[in-house]
């Protein structure tokens, strides 16, 4: 190549190769480099074999040949004293033919949007280089078809699935029939949700289709742009045009993995948000997509391996479902490189050096051997020092604010109700709930023939019902469509007919089976209910490592690191109700830090818990005890006298000052009861007469409802309260006090008079009813809360158990950890959201199961003191359990783990500061606080501002900042190392102006460090409804791009009150496995004589959805264990739960299972 030539070209811009020198630098290449390397564009010379070097060809678009990883790559490679990279141009690529091409003697080349790869194939067929990716395959990665192929022929697990050709020369290909809840692609069944994938893999518009339980709609995946990788959809109905790929969810909590292979022996593994969860993209403050990079487990580094190997990619990405302890493969992309890691760029190079030496070496006579060193640094389990590790946070939450729950019982006798009943396997266990569209339509259907045969005959058996019939047609037919989130219902077979309450109905008793129908409708979470749910999610990071302040001022610590790197075990499940279901979501929301709606987050992040009653109840269906507790108290409550100390001795037996009060506030409970129903009369004439007011024509309430709906809320109760011969059904107390609530804090504009007596004397009412409906005695109370919450009491008691038992969990790579605080540390979380009847017996339990003798442990006296004053348990209510590990303890030793117990009782209510019952705060303070004590022995108000009123009509937003504590030195570091050191013992309550201190709270573990949840009444809500009081012009701070309909603010929930911080784990652990063992034998008698009942009735049975009926594994909680339940085999860094990998047996008297998580 003369000089002359060279010089044109360099001008004309056409070829510029890139060299490595010798410090690792990358120059252009002169003409003399050109000569030594390879000729002049194919022109064959004869060279000195001794002094030539190994050329490896980089032939790719220029973008990617360009980018950062590859140029960091390069740059490592040259370092390698025989090695010389040279860039491929893109115009030689694109315009000359391949004879023209630069030579080689290794080619990295692969393909991306616009690049020829046939030109690529043709030119190694022409100089036969060493190929790092073979170029062949890399068409079958175009097609998700044939990746699936290749990957089901090498045995790897991938989501099932069925492809769907629209090709007009396979017509028995394109065979879908679709559903309301489910696709059929060619015989194949997917039950929503299920996911879409064009089958051209350069077509990144996957879709994602969620059930209508869940509220229907998609998700609608797409290449990055800006900061959003999807989108949610309304749109319900699959694609009509294209080929597609249909396979089933994967439910991964949440996150991804993506795996980078550099050769067979070598993976790197990244965990990112799934891009379906809110379509967020996370990035760090240079603008790059945040990942963690994670650990594979050995399983998974043998996928690694079969991937790169089956495709004949050296250099290969996959994509990983991590879904109910398994691993799926989802999608290989083919030639990808890491980004922003510069352990992974030496990793690369070197593995890629280290493969073109051993190959290419020989043939060059270049003395070369590969190095010795150990390329694995053996893993360093590293500990968090001398605190407490926290190892486990359980809690057992209430759903959030809702519309005011309605329900309808009707005893039914029509044959067209027992072919429903079996029809959908009502047999199998006594009890049928109905709530999919379809069967819903089916129990309209039988109410609209029965009403049009009682036109026609005018039966009198019918005739009876015909007002229930007609309420039953009218409640189904609101709203002009099927929803599962807000109507459903239940069947219960009765085989000798309903018993009837003498004060109700003084029928004759009909001889024969029957069914009680039971319509419920109305109970949905209420703006304001997602708001405390997201609020409270934001401030239960705080509970975790690294979640105080902004994050210990360290960005991107804490619990937010601690999910997305695997570090953080979390499950949250919730019972099969839509408040519950929505208000786990909007929970999941906030703790994470997500966006968008909450469908997405729902589908991928919440466990329907239908598991034989963990967390779901048939409230309908009351076991004996709860039959006479409820006998007892209809006729305590009937008596038209002031209460003697005899019915405060059969009422009120544990003496709880919450129950006594309401007494003396009732004095007699029939004439409290006449008054009840005087206003409600009131209140129901008062609606009316806005009803024929003009100006109320238009007038919106809250959460949409109009005021005919709100007067036949109460027209149905001022009907249902009295019955026909002038007595009370007191079990619809809690239904006026829930709608007088609703209406006193969410339509208050109204200005309705004598509401709020109204709201004083129901609650009297309903703060005895309610938790007395949970057993009146201690013995009842325990025996009602085992039927309720037996199933979640033994879930429990395995997630304690699990925390320090299994080792194969999902970790962190400690070689990437840098920045990461403890890349150890596991916690494992489990949430279980529920309803009011799980959470009353749950606290049965600890209250009166003989966890601690009060007597002898003062702490657990004043805990009982307190939830004796506790009137509610309101919506939001939590029980939290925490387990934490003291490392500088024996590993065999009691003291080895700890347990503590935590409680709220959720939101305030209105005018709830007036008689608050205060608790003993939840952590120790700093000396600054202990300084500013005012009355160290007195109780104070949980909060210093007023009740909510309602009557601030503007809508309000919520801020989007953390809720936690900013600034205050009580929740950092510093803090913590003061109180353990000068207020060592002492545990304070931290509040803006005043603090109490109780000496028998012992301050211990990272709760220690906690602020916002624990130290004060919720921070953001509590600023929230007092900031317009104080100031005004606040309001324009909260600005309106989150506001929430309605008109009413959203109250403030109680913070965390420690109940006991001193708890062992062996302590906890017996105490449950005795309440599990009585328990099951109790339970075993009741479904002993509940299957004699159907012996009779032993029908084929049909699940009414199986996919919510996950099979069960039946678990044994009282085998002897080898070692003691409290050792640990390993530093604590290393255990952990992941999932289904420790198994778990039978118990013999329990019919209670649940999976592995």
């Amino acid at each position: 190549m003369s000089g002359s030539s060279g010089q044109g070209m360099c001008n004309s811009g056409l070829p510029r190769f890139l060299i490595g020198s010798e410090v690792g630098k990358i120059r252009e290449l002169d003409d003399t480099d050109m000569r030594n390397i390879s000729g002049s564009f194919g022109e064959d010379e004869e060279e000195d074999q001794s002094e030539r070097q190994i050329v490896v060809g980089i032939c790719s678009m220029m973008k990617k040949s360009k980018s950062k990883p590859m140029t960091e790559i390069m740059e490592r490679l040259c370092k390698f004293e025989y090695i010389t990279v040279v860039i491929f141009p893109e115009e030689i690529i694109l315009n000359e033919p391949v004879e023209k091409w630069p030579l080689c003697d290794c080619l990295i080349s692969f393909h991306s949007k616009g690049f020829p790869l046939d030109k690529a194939v043709s030119y190694a067929k022409l100089r036969n280089p060493l190929l790092i990716n073979d170029l062949n395959m890399q068409y079958f990665i175009q097609d998700r078809r044939e990746v699936y192929r290749i990957l089901q022929e090498e045995g790897i697990d991938l989501p099932r699935y069925a492809v769907l050709n629209r090709d007009p020369d396979r017509p028995e290909e394109c065979n879908l029939v679709e559903s309301e809840d489910h696709v059929e692609v060619n015989g194949e069944v997917f039950h929503k949700p299920f996911v879409e994938k064009p089958v051209s893999a350069e077509d990144h518009n996957v879709y994602i289709y969620y059930p209508t339980s869940a509220g229907g709609g998609s998700q609608r995946l797409f290449r990055k742009i800006g900061s959003r990788s999807s989108v949610y959809s309304p749109e319900s109905t699959v694609r009509k045009t294209g080929s597609y790929i249909y396979e089933e969810f994967m439910p991964t909590d949440g996150t991804d993995v993506k795996v980078y292979t550099v050769g067979p022996d070598y993976a790197h593994a990244e965990a990112r948000k799934s891009p379906a969860l809110d379509g967020k993209v996370e990035r760090d403050s240079e603008g790059k997509e945040i990942r963690y990079p994670v650990m594979l487990t050995a399983m998974e580094k043998l996928v690694a391996r079969k991937v790169c190997l089956a495709f004949k990619q050296t250099v290969c990405g996959f994509d990983l479902l991590r879904a109910n302890g398994h691993s799926f493969v989802c999608d290989v992309n083919g030639f990808s490189f890491v980004k922003n890691s510069m352990k992974y760029y030496d990793d690369c190079a070197k593995v890629l050096g280290n493969m073109v030496m051993r190959e290419l070496a020989p043939q060059f006579h270049i003395p070369w051997s590969i190095p010795m060193e150990a390329e694995d640094i053996p893993i360093v389990p590293t500990t968090s020092g001398t605190m407490m590790e926290l190892r486990c946070v359980i809690a057992v939450i209430r759903h959030g604010d809702r519309t005011p729950k309605q329900k309808m019982k009707m005893e039914v006798r029509n044959a067209l109700f027992f072919d429903l009943f079996e029809k959908y396997g009502g047999y199998k266990s006594g009890k049928l709930k109905l709530k999919k569209p379809k069967q819903l339509q089916e129990v309209l259907d039988i109410a609209r023939q029965l009403l049009a045969e009682l036109v026609l005959h005018n039966d009198c058996e019918i005739e009876e019902k015909k007002s229930k019939l007609e309420q039953l047609k009218t409640v189904l037919e609101m709203y002009g469509h099927f929803s599962g989130i807000n109507r459903k219902v239940q069947l219960t077979y009765l085989p000798n007919g309903q018993p009837k309450a003498s004060s109700e109905e003084e029928d004759v008793l009909k001889e024969g089976p029957s069914l009680l129908l039971v319509l419920k409708w109305g109970g949905e979470l209420t703006p304001a209910g997602r708001v405390q749910a997201e609020e409270l999610g934001r401030a239960f990071r705080c509970m975790y490592p690294g979640g105080q302040g902004d994050y210990a001022g360290f960005p991107g610590c804490g619990l937010l690191r601690l999910h997305s790197t695997y570090r953080h075990d979390l499950k949250i499940y919730a019972s099969d109700e839509g408040r519950v279901q929505m208000t786990a979501a909007a929970f999941a929301k906030g703790l994470l830090a997500l966006e968008g709606e909450l469908t997405p987050i729902l589908v991928q992040m919440v466990k329907s818990a239908n598991m034989n009653g963990l967390l779901d109840s048939d409230s309908d269906s009351l076991t004996d005890c709860q039959q006479r507790v409820k006998a007892r108290l209809h006729e305590i409550m009937q008596k038209n006298k002031d209460f003697s100390e005899e019915d405060y001795n059969k009422l009120a037996p544990t003496g709880s000052p919450s129950l006594v009060n309401s007494m003396r506030v009732i004095v007699n409970p029939v004439r409290t009861c006449d008054q009840v129903h005087t206003l409600i009369k009131s209140l129901t004439y008062q609606i009316c007469k806005r009803l024929e007011d003009p100006k109320s024509a238009d007038l919106q309430l809250y959460h949409s409802e109009t005021l005919e709906l709100m007067l036949q809320r109460w027209s149905k109760l001022e009907r249902d309260f009295r019955t026909k011969n002038d007595r009370y059904d007191i079990s619809k107390i809690p239904d006026i006090y829930d709608c007088v609530k609703y209406d006193t804090q969410h339509n208050s504009s109204l200005n309705l008079e004598d509401t709020l007596e109204l709201f004083r004397l129901s609650r009297a009412l309903a703060d005895i009813i309610i938790p007395q409906e949970y057993g009146i005695t201690k013995a009842e109370k325990l025996d009602i809360a085992s039927a309720y919450c037996l199933p979640l009491v033994k879930k429990i008691q395995l997630d304690l158990q699990r925390t320090h038992e299994d080792e194969a969990v999902n970790k962190l790579h400690p070689l990437y950890s840098r920045g990461v605080m403890s890349p150890g540390r596991h916690v494992r979380t489990r949430l279980y959201f529920t309803s009011e009847s799980h959470v009353h017996s749950l606290l049965s339990i600890f209250r009166y199961g003989g966890l601690l003798d009060e007597q002898k442990d003062e702490q657990w006296k004043q805990a009982m003191d307190y939830l004796s004053a506790v009137t509610e348990l309101n919506y939001m209510t939590q029980i939290v359990i925490m387990l934490y590990e003291d490392n500088n303890k024996d590993p065999s030793s009691e003291e080895r783990f700890h347990v503590e117990l935590h409680f709220s009782p959720g939101v305030k209510g209105c005018k709830d500061e007036d008689n608050a019952p205060m608790g003993f705060g939840f952590r120790p303070a700093s000396s600054e606080n202990h300084e500013k004590q005012t009355n160290p022995g007195s109780l104070e108000d949980l909060s210093q501002d007023e009740p909510d009123r309602a009557a601030l009509t503007e809508p309000i937003s919520i801020q989007r900042k953390s809720p936690l504590i900013r600034n205050r030195k009580a929740g950092s570091m510093e803090a913590l190392s003061e109180s353990n050191t000068s207020s060592r013992g002492l545990a304070y309550r931290i509040f803006p102006s005043t603090s109490r201190q109780s000496p028998e709270i012992k301050p211990s573990g990272l709760g220690a460090q906690c602020a916002g949840l624990f130290s004060a009444s919720f921070p953001n809500l509590r600023d929230l409804t007092r900031a317009p009081r104080k100031k005004p012009s606040s309001l324009r701070s909260l600005s309106s791009q989150a506001g929430f309909e309605g008109c009413s603010l959203v109250p403030s929930i109680y913070p965390l009150e420690t109940l006991h911080n001193s708890l062992s784990l062996k302590q906890v652990d017996e105490f449950l496995t005795a309440l599990c063992k009585n328990g099951s034998e109790a339970q075993f008698k009741r479904l002993k004589s509940l299957s004699a009942m159907f012996e009779s009735h032993s029908q084929p049975s049909i699940d009414v959805d199986s996919q919510e009926t996950p099979v069960s594994i039946p678990v044994q909680l009282n085998q002897p264990a080898a070692q003691p339940l409290w050792y640990t085999s390993g530093p604590s860094s290393t255990v952990s739960s992941a999932g289904p990998s420790s198994p778990s047996v039978a118990e013999p008297s329990s019919n209670f299972g649940f999976n592995n998580e």
